[in-house]
């Protein structure tokens, strides 16, 4: 379970359990395309040398140039080519040119690009909750901590030393955490990220996810930001993509879910530490919340 004196960014990023998948080298040169759908896994890519095209679904293509770093969180499809693409058929499958190291465009061509690109997992429970709070997409440019952090990953992947799933999961929360906190201020969506960038909404939402077992009102928490009830409800909706509630609730069930899982609390532990009274009250929230009780939503994970 996150630490419950945590930050939200932390406790969100703890929940998730990223657990490593692939990294890879990708060289190319010349017209140079390459597709993927259906992935419904998290992407990120960092650019050492050169420019390329990155075009996702319901976006605008983006030029990716030397020193940028991309993490989609939760990616469906998306195409990489040459900054110029070549013509629709035309294909040129990726070629493995040693462990972990692909050759894109024709092989005549000097290699003008190289990319390390990378799939992780998430390991969480319904961790559609989870990613609701996050921006669909993080472009960032010149951060040398991102950049250094990819290649300990590649790197990680590729050996089979002693350790090795623990610390490319413990390399994942980091890489995971500083592309948030290096995220553009704006624009964002409606999320946990945008939130955390206004200043009077940053404390009750430190707060959420800080006191889980504690009660909590619409009240309290706009006195603690210093506003208005209804002024408070409105700009927490409007900024964080749910109603102060909903969003407490939410989480507080995607805690119950966590430790549901772990399996060695009773349902009065965990509802003391979800903020409910009794087994009883947080079993009929979890039923309302999930559709299952919590006895059959951990029978169920076994």
């Amino acid at each position: 379970m996150p630490n419950l004196a945590s930050d939200p960014l932390s406790s969100v990023v703890d929940l998730l359990r990223p657990q490593p998948s692939i990294s890879k080298m990708v060289t190319a040169g010349g017209q140079w395309q390459v597709e993927r759908h259906d992935m419904a896994s998290p992407f990120y890519c960092a650019i050492v040398e050169g420019r390329c095209r990155l075009t996702i679904r319901g976006r605008e293509p983006v030029i990716l140039s030397a020193g940028d770093f991309v993490l989609i969180p939760d990616l469906d499809s998306f195409t990489m080519s040459s900054e110029v693409p070549p013509p629709r058929h035309a294909t040129y499958l990726p070629l493995e040119t040693g462990p972990g190291t692909f050759r894109l465009g024709p092989a005549t061509s000097p290699i003008e690009v190289r990319a390390l690109v990378g799939h992780c997992a998430f390991n969480a429970p319904e961790k559609e909750l989870l990613l609701s709070l996050l921006p669909e997409m993080i472009h960032v440019s010149g951060q040398q901590r991102l950049m250094a952090l990819v290649p300990m990953i590649h790197e990680e992947t590729r050996s089979d030393r002693p350790a090795r799933t623990m610390i490319l999961e413990r390399l994942l929360e980091v890489l995971l955490l500083e592309a948030l906190r290096t995220a553009p201020v704006r624009p964002l969506p409606p999320g946990l990220l945008r939130g955390m960038c206004d200043p009077q909404l940053s404390g009750a939402l430190q707060r959420i996810h800080s006191d889980s077992a504690g009660a909590l009102s619409v009240s309290d928490l706009a006195r603690g930001a210093g506003m208005s009830r209804s002024g408070f409800f409105e700009r927490f909706k409007r900024e964080v993509g749910k109603a102060p509630m909903e969003y407490a609730t939410a989480w507080r069930m995607a805690l119950a879910r966590d430790l549901l899982l772990r399996g060695d609390l009773t349902n009065s532990e965990i509802a003391q530490k979800v903020g409910y009274g009794s087994a009883s009250a947080f079993g009929m929230a979890f039923l309302r919340h999930q559709g299952v009780s919590p006895g059959a939503f951990a029978a169920a994970a076994r």
